[in-house]
């Protein structure tokens, strides 16, 4: 893969010299806009870095669980004799053991730890085991015998509605019935489409691993790479019947998150024996259990109208959005509020009319996956705009430019865009952004890889190239009310910086960002970031880019208050005030030169610190009829992917994927390119082959044979053609997330690309052979 943008980055700053002098050295630089390299990078590329899966403990337990075959059935009996009877074993815990009504949820409590009388999943959680060795634990969870009245399971959406429930909270989990404008506007072109996106799979690539360990107060200590400890420490807390201050959430080292990294339903278990034992209880789940356990990508379908007038300007959408929560609730309803808000996509709608609905059925649970909502609606509106395009005679680009976003328009939430929208933009600069050569005439002599892999069957006759362009757009920090705020501490002394904040690295760079802000704002160059537990205030959840405006910008106010300590007694020794000194590379200078000192001599040895918050502005619900400023901000990309296409056999190969994408502000330049191309290749994915199969509510294949994951084989050339640093100013450095929005766009950008070279309208998610194979002409 290349990036534009990470080959041009430089991690030096070259000091100004006057005419004539001889050239100064280049010094290293430090601070905000610096390609930092991530602290943790050596352990990690050398193997030594400390992940969950790795933990050990004196007189450990191995724990494993069992999980129901069945995606609907109820429970007639448990009977836990034989697998308590097994030497070695020593506990078995199912929900009996558990005090109150034994159920969690992030959002909505409302699934059990352990089935009790109904099975609403395939892979449902029964039972678990603590032994003294993990083979003893898995044939101990085996021995359980659990005997089942099979029903036959709902796995369509669409009939969950008239379906008897399936929880006693219903099926319809939330209904948005989205009313923007006059219902009898209409266009003179009309375009209709359905399209269905399919299951797809967070894929952590580290094990689900973690160790709980008992405390001498009968209380209880996680050891797991969760991604919000403060909500799965009171989660816990809840089941276990204890005070949270009782149970702490320590994070060990995460292996990167696309999604919520460790489901409550492996902690809680694993807590619970634990405290039964008297043992610390290690488990690490199997890929097949993660499959099984964890929640995945909304199944959506979805079913389009658009009307345009006769020159491709957009009169009104109407859509109809299914999400497919599976068997509890989740993240469902923020993932149907995003999903209806931004049906229309980046484009101005002057009517539009959306009904979203997310119901409960016998499917594996879906939850928070990256750029949730927002993926599914991009792969639609993106189609109907082809198909606009199409039937309008127009070029694909420049409909889209004729109906572009801008700062100043207006949602269909009626909420205004207040922040950069720079999508017109964006979209120029992939259209004017060279393609990639075409293969010579004679493949053989070249090194052109043909759809379907070097030993692939096709024929070079057979493929065609297409182009297809996609924009897309996410929203930042959490929504409809959601408080978002996180808390950091910042200490220096000795010269060596501190800072405590429980925002977890899930890969995002957050710990690089906190070293970078501490070095812009105090000058010190070496910055540690502590370990995370619950036992520091809470920073929330690391989704939707937060950790970078609320952790970030209250790692900055709280150095900024160190500032002031630091600088207030060399202020008033001068007769100046703090306004006028300066810290850069170490260094306090006055503006007119007569102050000039270290950081260091200015500490004295002093130790200074301070705590700080950061909450950005209130949002609110989406209303009864859909309206509300429910976002704190949005971002915005632009993707144009070039695909080769085997009409015959339907093979795709994705050629090239380019990117232009709003960023607010570069802050960490390799970084940022890191993401973008992560996020890119995870959108390839989904629009290729991730999708977790079900028959009849039963997951087919559940290991990364059956789930094909996209590999460094597979992705294409990746260019970052521009990056708009349009400061967002409502956010701290004025930065915006990075990797969401590429996933959220890619998809929609390659079955554009595939429609281009077959001329078929691949209207599902992930693309497969039969779709991009061209229909013969008569």
């Amino acid at each position: 893969m290349t990036s534009d943008a990470a080959t041009a980055t430089s991690t030096t700053r070259t000091t100004p010299q006057s005419e004539g002098a001889e050239p100064e050295k280049e010094v290293p630089a430090l601070g905000l806009g610096v390609s930092l390299p991530p602290a943790d990078a050596r352990p990690k590329t050398e193997g030594t870095f400390p992940y969950a899966a790795d933990l050990w403990a004196e007189g450990l337990l191995w724990a494993s669980m069992l999980r129901s075959p069945h995606p609907h059935a109820r429970i007639l009996s448990i009977d836990t004799t034989a697998a308590v009877a097994m030497p070695g074993v020593r506990a078995v815990v199912t929900h009996e053991d558990i005090p109150g009504d034994g159920s969690y949820g992030r959002r909505v409590v409302d699934r059990p730890v352990f089935a009790s009388d109904l099975v609403r999943h395939h892979g449902e959680a029964i039972a678990a085991v603590a032994a003294d060795h993990p083979d003893t634990a898995r044939l101990a969870a085996a021995a359980i015998a659990v005997e089942y009245e099979v029903l036959e399971p709902v796995t369509d959406p669409e009939k969950a509605f008239a379906a008897e429930p399936l929880h006693p909270d219903g099926n319809l989990i939330r209904h948005i019935p989205l009313r923007y404008g006059d219902p009898d506007a209409v266009g003179e072109v009309i375009v209709e489409g359905l399209y269905r996106i399919g299951r797809q799979d967070p894929a952590p690539v580290g094990a689900e691993a973690g160790l709980a360990v008992p405390r001498p107060d009968g209380g209880v200590e996680l050891y797991t790479a969760s991604t919000d400890p403060h909500t799965d420490r009171d989660l816990a807390a809840a089941c276990f019947g204890l005070d949270p201050e009782r149970v702490k959430v320590v994070v060990t080292g995460v292996p990167g998150a696309t999604g919520d990294r460790e489901d409550p339903g492996f902690q809680i278990p694993l807590g619970l024996l634990a405290l039964h034992t008297g043992c610390p209880v290690k488990l690490a789940a199997t890929r097949e259990e993660s499959f099984l356990g964890h929640a995945h990508r909304h199944p959506t379908l979805l079913r389009y109208r658009h009307h345009a007038d006769a020159e491709g300007r957009l009169v009104k959408v109407e859509a109809q959005i299914l999400l497919d929560a599976g068997a509890y609730a989740d993240f469902s309803s923020e993932s149907l509020a995003a999903a209806v808000a931004f049906a229309c996509g980046p484009y101005v709608v002057p009517h539009a009319f959306i009904e979203g609905w997310a119901v409960r059925t016998n499917n594996p649970p879906s939850g928070h996956v990256r750029g949730e909502g927002a993926m599914q609606v991009c792969a639609a509106y993106e189609g109907q705009m082809d198909k606009l395009a199409a039937k309008l005679g127009i070029d694909p680009v420049e409909l889209r430019l004729r109906n572009a976003l801008s700062t100043g328009d207006i949602l269909p939430t009626s909420q205004t865009v207040t922040c950069p929208a720079p999508v017109a933009e964006l979209l120029r600069e992939l259209s004017d952004f060279p393609l990639p050569v075409l293969p010579k005439d004679d493949p053989e002599d070249d090194d052109w890889l043909l759809p379907g892999g070097l030993e692939g069957a096709g024929e070079p006759g057979a493929v065609r190239r297409g182009v297809g362009y996609a924009l897309g757009m996410v929203h930042m920090l959490g929504a409809e009310g959601a408080d978002e705020v996180s808390t950091a501490t910042v200490r220096v002394h000795d010269g060596v910086a501190t800072v405590i904040c429980a925002a977890v690295e899930t890969g995002q760079g957050f710990t690089t960002l906190a070293r970078q802000i501490v070095q812009e704002t105090l000058g010190v160059e070496e910055v540690h970031v502590a370990a995370v537990d619950t036992d520091q205030p809470p920073a929330g959840p690391a989704t939707h880019g937060r950790h970078t405006w609320v952790s970030g910008g209250a790692v900055e106010r709280a150095a900024k208050m160190v500032r002031t300590q630091l600088l207030q007694p060399l202020a008033h020794k001068f007769g100046m005030s703090t306004e006028l000194l300066q810290i850069a590379d170490g260094k306090i200078t006055s503006y007119d030169g007569v102050l000039s000192t270290t950081v260091t001599e200015a500490m004295d040895g002093k130790e200074l610190w301070a705590t700080a918050q950061c909450r950005p502005h209130p949002t609110e619900p989406l209303d009864e009829f859909g309206q509300g400023d429910a976002f704190v901000g949005l971002a915005f990309c632009a993707v144009r992917a070039v695909v080769d296409v085997d009409i015959e056999l339907g093979s795709v190969r994705v050629v090239e994927m380019a990117v232009a994408q709003d960023v607010g502000r570069i802050l960490n330049p390799s970084q940022l390119a890191t993401r973008i191309e992560a996020g890119v290749t995870q959108g390839i994915g989904a629009a290729l082959t991730e999708n977790l199969r079900t028959a009849r509510g039963l997951i087919r294949h559940p290991d990364l044979t059956g789930y094909a994951l996209p590999t460094t084989l597979d992705a294409p050339d990746i260019h970052i053609v521009k990056l708009v640093e349009e400061r967002d100013v409502v956010a701290p450095f004025g930065a915006k997330p990075a990797s969401a929005v590429p996933v959220v766009t890619s998809p929609a950008a390659v079955a554009s690309a595939v429609r281009a070279a077959t001329g078929r309208p691949v209207n599902r998610l992930p693309i497969r052979p039969q779709a991009a194979v061209a229909t013969p002409k008569s």
